[in-house]
């Protein structure tokens, strides 16, 4: 039983450590062809928007808040999904709720 404590509080360890690191990654998303690019880190906050004027025509707005919703939605799920791949590592693939 100790064991298993020991165990279990070093994978806590390793999953904190995990996290902290994946707070600190960032994760870029483009959508129409680079007219709107997005960066978020880890934690799916986003960190920068850029519109590249040349590429967007002003007076279709609803495109261009299409392209900023993709490129979000995108940089989050590259984001997620480099947590679960992480945490995968860490768990031997076991799902375990909450991580």
């Amino acid at each position: 039983m100790q064991q298993m404590m020991k165990q279990a509080k070093m994978m806590q360890k390793k999953m904190a450590e995990t996290q902290e690191e994946l707070k600190k990654m960032e994760f870029e998303a483009s959508a129409g062809g680079g007219a709107v690019k997005v960066r978020v880190n880890g934690d799916q906050e986003i960190l920068e928007v850029k519109l590249n004027t040349e590429m967007i025509d002003a007076r279709d707005l609803e495109m261009v808040e299409d392209m900023v919703m993709v490129a979000v939605n995108d940089a989050i799920k590259q984001s997620k999904d480099e947590a679960k791949n992480k945490m995968a590592g860490l768990t031997g693939g076991m799902n375990i709720p909450g991580f």
